[in-house]
């Protein structure tokens, strides 16, 4: 019986089955790792520069942010310092009014009390003249006799005075 060999090596037939594996290495290497390498290496900087871009927005929108809230402030500080000023300029306004009304007021005042002293001397010089024009005709009906013009006219003034006087 004989037996048959399972495992054989036939030398040539192993050298050639070396030398295509080698030469499908190189192949391979070359046509096909090369550019997959390269398209890898192409994405990788892709990313990189979409990772460095990203990266450069963020800080930009951080500064923008900066900038914004910045002149928020100031914006706030201006606002702030506008309402001041109106507040100032109303209440400034609001004093000179109550100056004005309070002149206006002595004013009015002064020319009421005026009016009232003229009126009161008026009242007072009338009231003398009835009084006097009585006290002649009360005279003249005591004495029983005409008084002369100038008499009467001494006694009336004389009579004035002492009214005067009086009040």
């Amino acid at each position: 019986m004989e037996t048959q060999q399972l495992v054989t090596l036939v030398p040539w037939t192993f050298i050639a089955t070396i030398l295509n594996l080698f030469i499908q290495i190189y192949l391979i290497k070359r046509f096909l790792f090369k550019p997959v390498n390269e398209m890898l290496e192409k994405r990788k900087n892709l990313a990189d520069q979409e990772i460095r871009d990203a990266r450069n927005a963020r800080s930009e929108a951080d500064s923008m942010k900066e900038e914004y809230e910045s002149n928020m402030a100031n914006a706030r500080a201006q606002a702030a310092q506008i309402v001041q000023d109106a507040q100032k300029e109303a209440q400034a306004r609001a004093d000179e009014l109550v100056r004005e009304a309070q002149q206006q007021v002595s004013g009015i005042k002064a020319r009421a009390e005026s009016d009232i002293a003229q009126e009161k001397k008026k009242a007072i010089n009338e009231a003398k003249d009835e009084i006097g024009g009585l006290a002649m005709d009360i005279a003249g009906k005591v004495v029983g006799k005409e008084i002369h013009e100038e008499d009467h006219r001494r006694l009336i003034d004389e009579f004035i005075k002492n009214v005067g006087d009086a009040s």
